[in-house]
């Protein structure tokens, strides 16, 4: 075992799992264009808005007849307004598996009070998919940004579904193929896989959602910031760039700028390609040492954004305290910035490996893991 420093180093060093990593090609030149100082609803903001909906419609290849609208509170502020607006019309199965979907069960079960059936599943695991009925609506994650488990495909969701699916896709849009016709309710933030700027989020419509919408008024009183329809028709100006309440102009060309990168590296399979080349390699890392592995146990369900790490040698005492020591050792050395695991996950890494990440970072970086790791344990046998 041997604690000598690698000597190539990542030209980035933030693989954070949000705020994510900018483009590769960002600097703040690139927003000289961003319409500050003007109104939201002057022509020039309108204009902007909508290029952003359209931008993301034509990337992730949303049918035409699907709303979009962006939306405040970034993808939190999405998933409430589906489930405030949407829910109560019939019972709900609520699928969770990692920390953003246990938050929506607590908002279902004990804010909305709605009779639910809740499935959920150990990090790194999965729920069984076959025992779904979708005579309910279902709500969950696709990809679950803390436990770096995902779904690994649409074939589970049901055709004749008579319930609504609404799906949290904040860490999976920009990085996974998502079959929307199976989607009826999907929402992402901006500032995941596409690295831009925070507290945006953007809500997709199926006609299916839109039909619920129009037909059903919740039990409940709805606040202003999470009111989609008007005498009992959907807000369409919301879906055309009118957003809510006022965006920043300045985020909004910040995905633009984003949304013409992923044009530029080949849409959205250019972008699927970079990620999975990215989790590739700490896969292929993780196989490489017995001390470290992925948290999501079978290879069919991990993420190839959010690549969640556990340590797995023997002689670790404490496996929480480690991991922090090995987090730290990295952003000492300004090797890999933010990389501790979720506060509620497991101890262990997280690594983002979205598309706006360099592979060579990200191969850069691996050695230097092993480093920390080499380090740490030194460090731990010496104090004992």
């Amino acid at each position: 075992m041997t604690t000598e420093q690698p000597v190539t180093r990542p030209a980035n060093p933030r693989f954070s799992s949000g705020p994510c990593a900018k483009p590769p090609t960002f600097d703040l030149s690139k927003l000289a264009d961003a319409a500050l100082g003007r109104s939201h609803r002057a022509a020039v903001g309108k204009d902007k808005l909508k290029a952003a909906i359209e931008g993301t419609r034509e990337v992730l290849g949303i049918p035409a007849d699907y709303k979009i609208g962006i939306v405040p509170a970034s993808d939190t502020g999405a998933v409430e307004m589906a489930l405030w607006s949407l829910l109560g019309e019939r019972k709900v199965e609520m699928l969770a598996w990692e920390s953003f979907g246990s938050g929506w069960v607590t908002d279902v079960v004990k804010q909305l009070k709605i009779d639910a059936e809740v499935k959920t599943a150990d990090y790194g695991q999965l729920v069984d998919l076959a025992s779904i009925d979708f005579t309910n609506d279902v709500v969950f994650t696709w990809n679950g940004t803390t436990s770096g488990v995902r779904v690994p495909n649409g074939d589970w969701i049901a055709d004749d579904r008579q319930g609504l699916t609404i799906c949290d896709a904040t860490s999976a849009a920009f990085a996974m193929n998502l079959p929307w016709d199976k989607l009826d309710v999907t929402t992402f933030s901006w500032q995941k896989v596409l690295g831009g700027e925070a507290a945006h989020g953007m809500l997709i419509l199926s006609p299916r959602a839109v039909e619920r919408l129009e037909s059903y008024t919740p039990a409940w009183p709805l606040p202003k910031i999470f009111r989609l329809t008007k005498g009992g028709k959907l807000i369409e100006g919301i879906f055309t760039g009118a957003t809510i309440n006022t965006p920043s102009m300045l985020a909004v060309e910040d995905y633009l700028f984003a949304l013409d990168w992923a044009r530029s590296v080949g849409g959205l399979q250019g972008l699927i390609a970079r990620a999975d080349a990215n989790a590739g390699a700490v896969h292929a890392f993780c196989a490489q040492n017995d001390w470290i592995a992925n948290l999501a146990e079978d290879a069919a369900t991990q993420s190839n954004t959010s690549v969640c790490l556990k340590f797995t040698d023997a002689r670790i005492q404490d496996g929480a305290a480690f991991a922090k020591a090995v987090a730290k050792r990295l952003e000492a050395e300004n090797i890999a910035l933010d990389i501790g695991a979720y506060r509620d996950a497991p101890a262990g890494l997280r690594i983002w490996c979205g598309g706006t990440v360099e592979t060579s970072d990200i191969q850069a970086m691996l050695p230097w893991l092993a480093w920390a790791f080499e380090a740490e344990i030194a460090a731990q046998t010496e104090a004992a």
